[in-house]
């Protein structure tokens, strides 16, 4: 049997480009949110990829609603759309932990069967190792994510 498709990608491979060009085509929650508890705006100057990522936190402390405004390409779309549906219901320490998981992920690091399982669809994304200077697409969203959480803990910080 043919495991191979007609570019040289593997069957799995083509199976995590469906994931990467699904929520690219389809976009889960856009926009941003209204009134958030942390928002913050992250770009890159070298392709000109910009997001603004925002989320409100429920009284419990876990993320409540989500939303990403996202102008990029393909990869920095997708991946950001994947992280909103991934943040929901989660406390900030869990959003920040599969962070760094999924920056290991991307730097090549080996990951554990536990740091495996926490990564979803974000799995998808791993192919975007092969192409360095994309890597920055993929953890636009990350970095702007880390970026408002330390905003949001040094405003905690000082009231």
């Amino acid at each position: 049997m043919n495991t191979q498709n007609y570019s040289g990608f593997g069957e799995l491979d083509e199976l995590y480009q469906e994931v990467i060009l699904d929520h690219y085509r389809n976009p889960r929650n856009p926009g941003k949110v209204p009134d958030p508890d942390v928002s913050a705006r992250g770009f890159n100057p070298f392709c000109g990829d910009e997001i603004i990522l925002s989320f409100k936190l429920a009284p419990d402390g876990k993320v409540d609603d989500v939303g990403a405004a996202v102008q990029g390409c393909s990869i920095s779309q997708a991946s950001a759309s994947i992280l909103t549906e991934n943040m929901k219901g989660k406390a900030i320490e869990e959003v920040v932990e599969i962070g760094r998981i999924f920056r290991e992920m991307m730097l090549g690091t080996q990951l554990s069967d536990e740091e495996t399982k926490k990564m979803g669809d974000f799995e998808a994304l791993q192919g975007v190792r092969n192409f360095p200077v994309r890597i920055k697409c993929a953890l636009l969203a990350w970095a702007t994510l880390h970026d408002g959480i330390e905003e949001y803990r040094a405003h905690l910080d000082k009231n």
